[in-house]
């Protein structure tokens, strides 16, 4: 399926950075949507990226389909058994009515069309079935660490953010969920980062591939020294990001 000139593009410039330093959720997070779901058929893992939660999940699910309006994202997503990747819209689907037992959204409902894509989950969706999205905002080091990353993200980069981004920095407060929420529980990813891992990482923001495409410079560069006074001697630090789970019953019958 072909995409739209209404896609904002911000990560096929970075495809192959982003499934390389791109953290991964914890299990448990697939394990206790998988205990909301009548049914443990089908995923629809829209917005996959480079797949990492699309693969996970077939732990707890028979079959995944991992959408992406990147070509670039699907072209590099991880190949794996019984998970299938398609080029699609968030509202453009190729999913059969009624065909799926959750749907998730990992790091990227704030790009779409919320009523366009609202639908789409009423028209793909079993009754009973789940739809999961959540979001990560600034990961924690140390205080050290963190000062110079705040200062790079507010300051350097800070006007290269697309405006949707708003949404993440209040962790999604300000979406009107048409469906029935389900309580989740708290949940934080944690990895093991060398400096290379965070430097990197800070690579995939697309406020950063903004900066570089107007520029022709990388900014990271303008925070380097301090940013590598602040990691220390240390050849790996604890990385945690605070993920904020937003979980709804679906019923399309009733919609």
């Amino acid at each position: 399926m072909t995409t739209s000139a209404s896609f904002k593009d911000h990560f096929s410039t970075q495809a192959e950075a982003y499934s390389m330093y791109r953290p991964e959720y914890p299990t448990e997070l697939y394990e206790w949507l998988a205990s909301l779901c009548p049914e443990t058929k089908l995923v629809w893992d829209c917005a996959t990226g480079n797949g990492q939660a699309a693969v996970a999940m077939t732990n707890q699910f028979s079959y995944v389909i991992g959408t992406d309006a990147s070509e670039s994202q699907i072209y590099r997503a991880m190949i794996y058994p019984r998970v299938e990747y398609e080029v699609a819209l968030a509202h453009e689907s190729p999913l059969a009515d009624h065909s799926v037992d959750l749907i998730t959204v990992a790091q990227a409902l704030h790009w779409f069309d919320f009523d366009l894509f609202f639908a789409e989950v009423n028209r793909v969706a079993k009754n009973n079935a789940v739809l999961a999205v959540w979001c990560y905002e600034l990961h924690q080091i140390t205080p050290a660490v963190d000062e110079v990353v705040k200062h790079y993200y507010q300051n350097i980069i800070g006007e290269y953010w697309p405006a949707e981004r708003r949404h993440i920095e209040q962790a999604y407060a300000d979406i009107d969920f048409p469906f029935e929420p389900i309580k989740a529980p708290k949940c934080t990813m944690s990895k093991q980062w060398t400096f290379k891992h965070l430097y990197g990482y800070l690579g995939t923001w697309s406020a950063t591939q903004k900066y570089m495409a107007e520029h022709n410079e990388d900014p990271r560069t303008q925070i380097l020294d301090q940013l590598q006074a602040a990691w220390g001697e240390d050849d790996t630090l604890t990385v945690n990001w605070p993920i904020t789970i937003k979980t709804f019953r679906i019923n399309p019958h009733e919609a």
